[in-house]
């Protein structure tokens, strides 16, 4: 254990920079904040290069700490507040380093965004998807970064019981259909479907577009079927991570 007392510190205003996208691309690393992030990484055998925890934490989670960590950089309050995404930390932050992404097979259900770009929502439709028993999310071009901080907080820890792939949906989208899939927009149009009509199927691939515009003319002519969930008050539509949570339950065969 080290101790760190100032923002100034090196080591300190160089993880700051993970806050930005570029620079956790650079480094291929990204910040977990909270005990919950960085116990489901540690538990899914993520690589946890530094991490950063406030007597406050030290107190709270002294036995995982113990039985866990062999070294870590304990951390005034001020510090831990100057590397954090939220204006009242918890007491514990983490250095992890991206995965290789895995290999896509195509089998179960998959949940495809095409151009979603809100961070909450996005995390929010792969702990969803993680609930909902799917195999995977994709996050094709102009989705938020999974390693946001609001991504990954609002994922709750599921982006590590899933396989998360990055990739363009108008190329994947034709990989799924030639391996048996059946590839479900959303979309409303006049051939599409009530989702409570379609046959449930093992093997399917849901696509959510983007919160404002829906989704792109070329993922929407590459589809088998689009779907709609019927508006039964006066509210104009749903929340797009909502309408993916009711169309993910209710499609899994």
């Amino acid at each position: 254990m080290k101790e760190i007392q100032s923002s100034k510190n090196p080591l300190i205003k160089e993880t700051k920079k993970l806050q930005q996208k570029k620079y956790r691309q650079q480094s291929q690393t990204y910040l977990l904040e909270g005990f919950h992030l960085i116990q489901e990484a540690h538990a899914a055998d993520v690589v946890l290069k530094d991490v950063f925890i406030s007597q406050r934490g030290v107190n709270e989670w002294s036995d995982w700490i113990e039985e866990n960590l062999s070294e870590y950089y304990l951390v005034s309050d001020e510090v831990l507040k100057h590397l954090a995404s939220q204006p009242a930390p918890q007491g514990m932050i983490a250095v992890a380093e991206m995965p290789q992404e895995k290999e896509i097979d195509f089998s179960g259900a998959w949940l495809l965004l095409d151009n979603v770009q809100d961070p909450g929502n996005v995390g929010t439709m792969i702990r969803t998807a993680d609930a909902a028993g799917f195999s995977g999310v994709i996050l094709g071009q102009g989705s938020a970064d999974l390693y946001n901080p609001k991504t990954l907080r609002s994922t709750q820890g599921s982006l590590y019981h899933l396989t998360i792939s990055n990739a363009d949906l108008t190329k994947i989208i034709p990989q799924f259909q030639q391996q048996g899939s059946l590839v479900l927009g959303t979309a409303l149009d006049k051939n599409a479907k009530e989702y409570l009509t379609v046959e449930k199927k093992e093997n399917i691939a849901l696509v959510m577009g983007n919160e404002g515009q829906g989704m792109s003319s070329a993922v929407l002519a590459l589809t088998d079927q689009n779907l709609y969930i019927p508006i039964k008050g006066q509210a104009e539509s749903l929340n797009v991570a909502i309408a993916a949570g009711v169309l993910m339950f209710h499609l899994l065969k």
